[in-house]
């Protein structure tokens, strides 16, 4: 399947704008208040978001961040873990230093706890010696019913570590570059899953973002031929996280595409009406999280493809 009923959150302890990360993520921020300030509006936000997702039948597995760790954007997990349906989970090699220590093995045992099962851990973390890394699910977005992988090459996107993660798991590459104008220059933007997210029936894509004509049309032309619609946005509204989705299952099977009520907005209402004929939208204030952390909802997911012990 291509989504899940099932996601992994991580609900933060010492949220705050990593300067780490900053360095190549343009969408980051400084935001006035104490860092107790920050972090407990990000607290709020993240619950407020939760509430949301479970009152329309979301199964979210939350863990709390862990204070000694000092791990400021652990509420991103999607970029250290992915879980698949073969039973494997692959952890990635992480661009900032101190987000490496956000990667925790109690992880395995909550999923187990809550009966998952894990057949294989599939590491790829020796790249960081090498200064190679390739952040989970924000780097690659997979179609995973055409068996086709997307990712938009970064200096957290290597593509000979998304070609090996191809042939792990069997997928068809769809390889490109993607950019946005910081201070008048075309610089690469970080991760995939902010300028394109995957649905079941549609794909939302910031095409503007993809510079090379050749490149845009192997995009348009994978989408195309596997049958979804493309719902193009502006660089504007990408800058707004409209990109930054994540479809999911609810109760009784129903459909949900899920975002932050600042990408919801900055969306025109033929966008919107896009979208929901194929889904219902979700859509939660994500501020803080979105400032500071240069990240929007579809971040915050980790979502479990596991099967069922």
């Amino acid at each position: 399947m291509q989504i899940t009923n099932t996601i992994l959150m991580i609900r933060p302890v010492a949220f705050r704008m990593n300067e780490q990360t900053a360095v190549n993520n343009y969408f980051q921020e400084e935001m006035a208040g104490t860092a107790q300030d920050i972090n407990k509006k990000a607290q709020e936000e993240f619950d407020d978001f939760v509430t949301v997702l479970r009152q329309h039948g979301v199964n979210v597995i939350v863990m709390d961040d862990r204070p000694e760790t000092e791990t400021p954007d652990s509420i991103f997990p999607n970029n250290w873990i992915s879980f698949h349906s073969s039973g494997v989970i692959a952890v990635y090699p992480m661009f900032a230093e101190n987000r490496r220590r956000e990667r925790r093995e109690d992880v395995f045992d909550v999923l187990e706890a809550n009966g998952f099962k894990i057949s294989h851990i599939l590491d790829y973390t020796d790249a960081e010696e090498e200064g190679l890394f390739l952040e989970g699910t924000g780097s690659i977005l997979k179609d995973r019913v055409n068996q086709k992988a997307y990712c938009a090459l970064s200096e957290r996107a290597d593509e000979e570590l998304f070609i090996t993660f191809c042939e792990d798991f069997d997928c068809f590459p769809v390889v490109f570059h993607a950019n946005q104008t910081v201070k008048g220059k075309r610089l690469p933007i970080y991760h995939t899953n902010v300028m394109m997210a995957m649905a079941e029936t549609f794909a939302v894509v910031c095409m503007a973002s993809i510079d090379d004509t050749k490149q845009r049309k192997s995009v348009m032309r994978h989408l195309k031929e596997d049958g979804k619609e493309v719902i193009a946005i502006t660089e504007e509204q990408m800058h707004h996280f409209a990109g930054n989705m994540l479809q999911v299952i609810g109760a009784d099977e129903e459909r949900f595409m899920v975002m932050s009520s600042a990408a919801y907005h900055s969306l025109r209402p033929d966008q919107l009406k896009q979208i929901e004929n194929h889904c219902r939208i979700l859509h939660s204030p994500l501020t803080t999280i979105e400032t500071c952390g240069g990240g929007s909802a579809r971040c915050m997911m980790a979502e479990v493809f596991l099967p069922k012990a």
